[in-house]
């Protein structure tokens, strides 16, 4: 059962990726008229936002704030239940802290498209219009994104 649960994170990450970047390329066209800049954009993100999104994760394991013990571990030691590497078993995240780690990636993600517009395009202008329009349909195809795997992985 477990290496279900990491093969399911693994292809929603994969398949999360792809719609991110074909969405970044195509904004990136649009805003650029350059079918070269979107793919140089968008090739350079899929390597820069891996490594974004393992950082952000890792920074995150290690704010306690807004976790939430699950039932049945009211009464482990307070060792226990500091007890990060088994942080699934006794913690959940509450929607309030979903929601602000789903914001400051976003953020963190839309500073990185905007960097590299700008590095690829000379022209900040551009990116700055690629990385704000970005806020706007990484939101809603993630909204969809999570809604079609929540379909596919009911039991």
């Amino acid at each position: 059962m477990q290496k279900d649960k990491h093969f399911i994170s693994f292809s929603k990450g994969v398949s999360w990726r792809i719609i991110g970047t074909l969405d970044t390329m195509l904004l990136s066209y649009l805003f650029t008229g350059s079918i070269g800049n979107a793919l140089k954009i968008g090739t350079t993100e899929v390597f820069t936002k891996i490594g974004l999104f393992y950082f952000h994760e890792r920074l995150w394991f290690r704010i306690k704030w807004g976790l939430q013990r699950k039932a049945g571990y009211e009464m482990h030691t307070q060792s226990e239940l500091n007890d990060y590497a088994q942080k699934d078993h006794i913690w959940q995240e509450s929607h309030v802290r979903s929601v602000v780690k789903g914001i400051s990636w976003r953020i963190v993600g839309t500073i990185d498209t905007i960097i590299i517009a700008t590095f690829w395009t000379g022209d900040y202008t551009k990116a700055l219009q690629i990385g704000f329009t970005e806020v706007i349909t990484k939101v809603i195809l993630f909204y969809f994104h999570e809604r079609l795997w929540m379909k596919a992985t009911k039991k």
